[in-house]
């Protein structure tokens, strides 16, 4: 194996590292206001399908801008039910989910492909060239945005209310903060980068769209969340980890020599099985906001 074969998969892997690492950032925002939303893999499946048409009618830009409003727009309905309407938000979530995946099988259809939908090469973001390889834009995002993110929620005024919401909403209450509307805000910004990832997905790395393209990355970010204990410097890091698993599957699928030591559909179950273990060895052991999940009534 030589150094052009190592390249390939750190470059791989920072690929995949992308739509993870946004999704969970955007979470971090979310769940340290007091709501989580595990319908983000259902963000992520209906942002990629309408960024790719997005793409495809004005451009990359356009197609990743869609995603984003359709992630914001998916987040205002999840943050609404489940701030003003005390909605359960387990089952919000899962309704996201459910309803993507009926939505975007049927859009595919009607698009005249049954489950598959190609991105016009003229709406495929085009990646800029460095001593590495080829590398998307989107991971200089990907990278940045953990560190933007950290500065906001421990460095700033605005930070600190938003982990006042998730800790304790009757005394941000009582301070003068507005909790049912700093929630939603944090909800929907936390929705929009999901949306974000999403659209990277079909307009930048894959330059498609499948009825199974989230491939369960929403509930993986879930699982970085967890792994960072809502720090956003260390969900980079585990967005690089299940990002690595996630290239290597796709590695294995390809290299028969491989593939005759171990079928690869056992490696295909790598990134699920390191969020399991990952889940299992360190749930018990991060401390998340003590109202997140309890909606916020005024006494």
């Amino acid at each position: 194996m030589n150094l052009a074969f190592f390249r390939g998969i750190f470059i791989g892997s920072l690929h995949a590292m992308v739509p993870i690492t946004l999704t969970a950032t955007g979470e971090v925002i979310g769940e340290s206001s007091g709501l989580f939303n595990i319908g983000l893999e259902g963000i992520i499946l209906m942002s990629a399908m309408t960024g790719a048409l997005g793409a495809e009618a004005g451009g990359p830009i356009v197609g990743l801008l869609i995603g984003v409003a359709t992630g914001a727009a998916i987040g205002l309905v999840f943050g609404s039910i489940c701030t003003y309407f005390k909605g359960v938000q387990l089952i919000a979530g899962v309704g996201i989910n459910l309803f993507a995946a009926g939505l975007v099988t049927f859009w595919l259809i009607d698009l005249g492909v049954p489950g598959h939908h190609a991105v016009a090469d003229e709406g495929q973001m085009v990646d800029i060239s460095t001593p590495l390889g080829d590398l998307s834009p989107m991971i200089l995002v990907a990278v940045g945005l953990p560190f933007l993110v950290y500065v906001l929620l421990y460095r700033t005024k605005l930070g600190l209310k938003i982990r006042a919401a998730g800790e304790s909403p009757q005394a941000a209450d009582v301070a003068g903060i507005n909790v049912h509307r700093l929630r939603l805000l944090s909800t929907v910004a936390g929705a929009s980068l999901a949306g974000l990832a999403g659209a990277y997905i079909s307009v930048d790395w894959m330059g498609s769209v499948t009825k199974e393209i989230s491939a369960g990355r929403g509930f993986i970010a879930l699982a970085t969340v967890v792994f960072s204990g809502l720090n956003p410097m260390l969900v980079l890091l585990g967005g690089f980890i299940f990002g690595f698993f996630d290239n290597l599957a796709v590695w294995v699928a390809t290299m028969p020599a491989v593939q005759r030591v171990i079928p690869w559909q056992f490696v295909s179950m790598a990134p699920y099985v390191v969020t399991l273990l990952v889940v299992a060895g360190v749930i018990g052991r991060v401390r998340f906001p003590a109202a997140m999940g309890i909606p916020y009534e005024r006494e």
